[in-house]
């Protein structure tokens, strides 16, 4: 589509991206005069009355999720035979293009992390999981605020939800639909239950976050493969690698990674908000080590031994009370 084209009610001003979930311009809303962007569907889905139906139920769903840390979607639209999202533009650079220039701080990291984890937790109450989170899904602003896009389309845009075996379930296809147009990025980011095609919930979003997690502290792709084959054997049996991550990371972001990368799912940290109020845990950070930390009674200790060598110096001083102490011999008279 060519910029300055108009899609319904709206004027396109620029192309944004491609994917396999459409192709994405920047629009403007003259009924609100503003700039939003707009998601024009693959021909492919708009050929399926069922799955239209689906992923407008879908979008209503998410119309309905507001949080600081989640896109809004407007609506879902069509014009002719095109049908497409009407979403919140977001400025700023996508998570996988910041990370192509090296790891982020430990606190920077940190921080970004509660962010995505405060909009995993707002749309997992309500329901709602995405099954793709990646860094390709998320924007950080210029002034640091994170925003997740395309939160739980990917549900609405694979084979019937009832079947959780087959290969379309894979969270970002192409408009092929076919399984060498699974995305090696996402194959990436995929739990080990998704992996497998099995029933999945909201745990799969806290593995793909584990994921995003290690990748920002290491710079490294965590599981990377030539293939999408070789992809999701790394994410089913690859070991860990635990020593990639920098010396100064905090105990409890270690703890939160190693509960939200468990393979088996009920070993699993089961909540975002679990997850947020992990590294949020000051105390258990591991900035002390046990060997450091103080005791409770060594205050008391301390106290107790100054009181004695305070009587002692008192007792002892010269001229004072050390005169030396004669026993008292008494005399009858009688």
């Amino acid at each position: 589509m060519e910029s300055e084209a108009v899609l319904g009610t709206y004027r396109i001003l620029s192309p944004l991206g491609s994917g396999g979930m459409g192709e994405v311009y920047r629009a403007h809303d003259p009924k609100l005069d503003r700039e939003v962007a707009i998601k024009v569907l693959p021909k492919e889905m708009s050929a399926d009355p069922e799955r239209i139906a689906r992923f407008q139920r879908e979008a209503r769903a998410l119309a309905t999720l507001q949080h600081p840390n989640i896109a809004s979607v407007y609506g879902f639209e069509e014009d002719g035979t095109q049908r497409f999202l009407v979403m919140e533009l977001v400025e700023g650079q996508d998570l996988s293009e910041r990370l192509k220039t090296g790891p982020v701080s430990v606190d920077e990291a940190v921080a970004l992390s509660k962010q995505l984890l405060e909009g995993l937790a707002a749309a997992h109450e309500q329901g709602i999981i995405l099954r793709d989170l990646k860094p390709d899904n998320i924007k950080v602003r210029p002034e640091g605020e994170l925003k997740i896009l395309d939160f739980g389309l990917a549900r609405a845009y694979t084979a019937d939800p009832e079947s959780e075996t087959e290969i379309l379930n894979s969270p970002t296809i192409t408009a092929a639909m076919t399984q060498a147009g699974v995305i090696l990025g996402t194959a990436a980011y995929m739990s080990p239950e998704q992996a497998r095609g099995q029933a999945v919930d909201q745990r799969t979003d806290l593995w793909a976050f584990g994921v995003i997690l290690f990748e920002m502290l290491t710079g490294n792709r965590f599981f990377a493969g030539d293939t999408v084959s070789d992809t999701l054997a790394a994410v089913l049996r690859a070991e860990l690698e635990w020593d990639l991550l920098p010396g100064d990371t905090p105990a409890n972001v270690r703890r939160v990674l190693r509960r939200c990368l468990a393979r088996d799912p009920k070993e699993r940290l089961r909540s975002a908000a679990d997850a947020r109020l992990e590294l949020e845990d000051d105390e258990q950070s591991g900035a002390v080590s046990p060997s450091t930390k103080r005791s409770p009674a060594l205050p008391v200790v301390i106290g107790l031994l100054a009181v004695s060598l305070l009587a002692a110096a008192w007792i002892f001083k010269p001229g004072g009370q050390n005169r030396e102490i004669r026993p008292t011999t008494h005399v009858s008279l009688a």
